[in-house]
């Protein structure tokens, strides 16, 4: 538990003392989130009551998906995780130790969204903060997971950003941040339901902020859960130690299994 902790530490403390992770934990959500307060609070109405879960989204993208990934892959191109196994830290720890670490990094800057926001931006404020905290780390946990399980599938550099941005750019869109859902034709709302941040602003609208969701919250709840559970088992069951000796009977497209919880949403949850 000791050498746990200390390399949870020494993970975090990574996270503020990179630049580039400092930049993805920290300073290119919270100025996304004071440019978007500065216009889109003008530019369009209906964004300033779901503006606090909009930008903790999008720094929770920044954070799982931009830049979790990268040193994953570093590590093992480099040996490190090679190192790890020899002196005896077992896959769980070197998979669940980014996966915590991220999420306290998102958990920081939603505390300074949500209660910057409202006095800054006139921003709307959760009606039911336990919800609001249940949504949090939930959502937290499954973009964390899901980002972990693209630095272990990715075999280069390259092939992160494509998986990422396959994630980050359709969930900026159509995940509900900027725009409300419910503004979207029929076909691309359905789309939009394979995306964690469809149902992550749909739980938060129904549970904390006591607007009316696009269906049962539940079933928000339930998909960003199964979808994060199933996204942290395979980031273990994919995990190799190095670059040069892969588990060959495992497939990494397996990772697809991902999706499945999302896209039995997109089926079973659109009228």
């Amino acid at each position: 538990m000791t050498a746990f902790f200390h390399h949870f530490m020494y993970d975090f403390r990574t996270g503020l003392r990179d630049k580039s992770l400092l930049l993805m934990n920290y300073l290119f959500p919270l100025g996304f989130y004071i440019l978007m307060g500065l216009l889109m609070t003008g530019l369009n109405p209906t964004f300033a009551p779901t503006m606090i879960p909009a930008m903790i989204l999008v720094a929770m993208m920044a954070c799982t998906l931009l830049g979790l990934p990268n040193p994953v892959v570093e590590s093992r191109e480099a040996g490190i995780f090679r190192s790890f196994k020899i002196n005896g830290v077992p896959a769980l720890s070197i998979v669940t130790i980014p996966v915590l670490s991220s999420c306290v990094h998102i958990i920081l800057v939603s505390t300074i969204i949500t209660f910057t926001a409202g006095p800054l931006f006139k921003a709307g404020i959760p009606v039911n903060w336990g919800y609001f905290v249940l949504v949090l780390l939930l959502t937290a946990f499954t973009f964390a997971s899901i980002g972990m399980l693209i630095g272990v599938v990715s075999p280069n550099s390259r092939a992160i950003v494509l998986f990422s941005q396959s994630i980050f750019l359709p969930s900026m869109i159509l995940g509900g941040l900027m725009v409300p859902s419910s503004m979207l034709p029929p076909t691309l709302y359905r789309v939009s339901l394979l995306l964690p941040t469809s149902h992550a602003m749909n739980a938060w609208k129904g549970l904390a902020f006591g607007m009316e969701p696009a269906f049962d919250p539940r079933w928000a709840l339930l998909i960003l859960l199964s979808s994060g559970m199933i996204a942290f088992a395979l980031a273990i069951y994919l995990f190799s130690w190095d670059s040069k000796n892969k588990q060959r009977d495992r497939n990494p497209f397996l990772a697809l299994l991902t999706l499945i919880p999302y896209v039995l949403g997109a089926i079973f949850l659109v009228a």
